[in-house]
């Protein structure tokens, strides 16, 4: 028995041996330009060295102007001026220029103060950026991960390599994780390991990625329906005020405000009165059937959102399934390699 057991853990390391070897290597690679821009504190933090790099350059462009106009002093005085003062003019004009060369160097050179304050405004970022990294080369398998950014020439990359959007979830993660409650915490987390599991499975993300799409233009066009019905309501009360308006004038004997001074105000007639009532009841007959309309529209909106909710909780409830599926092989591999 105990022969039998060696031989089928030989198969099964044999198996698992091959399997990673046939596995192939897997890459994948970041764009850090891409994810510095959608980090908030870098933003934040490079407009305001921006904006003093444009104080810096707004000082020199001062300097040169002043420079340039002793300059244009020195050039007309110069025929009426010594040759001692010219000499001192021109000294001074030597020395302002090299005092101003020397500024530029500092704040914009190689070494200089922007080059200095943008590593200083970087590094923190990058650090939090390839921790990010390795963790989910090490979550899921990575052999190599680059970066599209740097001096690597990468002729072609194909966008599914790309986990550029899985490092910033990390980072915006991180941040949130220290403003939220228990509760919320927790829900975050079940999120995160439906948006880890779409990660896994491009097909599966394809597919949410086209239920969201459909469901936001499914929203756009019963909002617009919305909002027409709106308009509709709003010009038939209007339109209904002025009638009432206009019937109370002619009980009155005067004119509403829409008819012009120039026209013949006639007695009320019953004809009139009941042409008027008819209208109105037509009018208020079309709202009505608008706002049946709008009312079924909402009731299906709504039987769309709970079938939308309930699949959700279905696929949630398979890759939970898959999950512990997959750690009670895994430690049921451990616990017969403990034993052996």
């Amino acid at each position: 028995m105990r022969k039998q057991f060696l031989y089928l853990f030989l198969i099964l390391a044999v198996a698992q041996t091959m399997k990673a070897q046939t596995r192939g290597t897997k890459l994948g690679y970041i764009d850090m330009e891409y994810i510095l821009q959608n980090v908030p504190n870098y933003t934040e933090a490079k407009v305001q060295l921006e904006q003093k790099a444009q104080k810096w350059k707004l000082e020199i462009e001062t300097k040169k102007i002043e420079i340039n106009k002793l300059k244009d002093a020195l050039k007309a005085e110069k025929a009426l001026l010594t040759k001692e003062l010219i000499s001192e003019r021109e000294t001074e004009i030597s020395f302002l220029e090299n005092e101003n060369l020397d500024y530029q160097q500092k704040r914009f050179g190689p070494n200089g103060d922007l080059i200095l304050q943008k590593s200083i405004l970087v590094k923190p970022i990058q650090d939090q950026i390839f921790t990010a990294v390795q963790d989910i080369a090490e979550a899921k398998k990575y052999d190599f991960i680059f970066d599209k950014a740097s001096d690597l020439t990468m002729l072609f990359a194909a966008k599914r390599f790309d986990i550029s959007e899985q490092v910033l979830r990390v980072l915006n993660r991180t941040e949130k994780r220290e403003q939220l409650t228990k509760k919320q915490l927790q829900e975050e987390e079940a999120r995160e390991s439906k948006e880890d599991a779409l990660d896994e499975n491009p097909a599966l993300a394809d597919r949410q990625k086209i239920l969201n799409d459909k469901k936001i233009a499914r929203d756009k066009l019963l909002e617009d329906r919305k909002l027409l019905q709106e308009q509709r309501k709003k010009e038939f009360n209007d339109k209904r005020k002025q009638i009432i308006a206009d019937r109370e004038a002619k009980k009155n004997g005067t004119v509403s405000a829409n008819v012009k001074a120039t026209d013949t105000v006639t007695a009320p007639s019953v004809s009139d009165s009941k042409k008027d009532n008819a209208k109105e009841t037509v009018e208020l007959a079309k709202q009505k059937q608008a706002d049946a309309r709008t009312k079924t529209l909402e009731d299906r909106k709504k039987v769309i959102e709970d079938r939308r909710k309930a699949l959700e909780e279905r696929r949630k409830k398979i890759l939970e399934d898959r999950e512990a599926l997959k750690k009670a092989k895994e430690e049921k591999i451990k616990e017969n390699t403990n034993n052996n």
